[in-house]
């Protein structure tokens, strides 16, 4: 019992103590607890977070190996290539970091990820001149596994789920 006024009154005098009562009374009857501010990157956002930190290693890597060696033979196919590890490295830390800003930085990271997809993806298949070799993006990201292209729609619904709330 002591104890406990210890801790309430350490808590009192260091400012984390709850003047309204224990978060079960603040959320009302239902006894739930707040929803914490930041749920991107935790249980399966952080396996999402995880696949775009590798494709965005593995597209960098790419596209530097292609523009280093051999850009003169596809420079529009390597540029879309670094375009889209660009792109994968910002949603990848979008992701993974707290906040409103982060949020909607994550949403259009994710959006230009989808876009760019079914364009290269389109463009390779009818206009096939332009792009001899492939892009991440290329056939819709079949060198991928089809990833490329099931990744941003697995965002966008991973983004919707865990948008934050409307401020008042």
């Amino acid at each position: 019992m002591e104890e406990a006024e210890n801790v309430n009154a350490k808590s009192s005098q260091d400012g984390t103590a709850n003047p309204a009562g224990s978060t079960s009374e603040i959320a009302g009857s239902t006894g739930a607890a707040p929803a914490p501010t930041n749920t991107r990157n935790t249980g399966p956002g952080r396996l999402l977070i995880a696949v775009y930190a590798v494709f965005a290693i593995s597209a960098t890597a790419r596209a530097g190996y292609q523009i280093v060696t051999k850009f003169s033979e596809a420079p529009l196919a390597y540029l879309l290539s670094a375009f889209a590890a660009l792109v994968y490295v910002v949603a990848t830390v979008s992701l993974a970091k707290p906040g409103r800003t982060a949020f909607k930085v994550s949403v259009a990271a994710v959006l230009v990820e989808l876009v760019g997809v079914l364009v290269v993806g389109a463009l390779s298949v009818f206009d096939a001149v332009n792009f001899p070799h492939e892009t991440v993006w290329s056939l819709f990201g079949r060198g991928y596994g089809f990833i490329p292209l099931l990744l941003p729609i697995l965002g966008l619904i991973w983004l919707y789920r865990r948008r934050p709330a409307a401020s008042a």
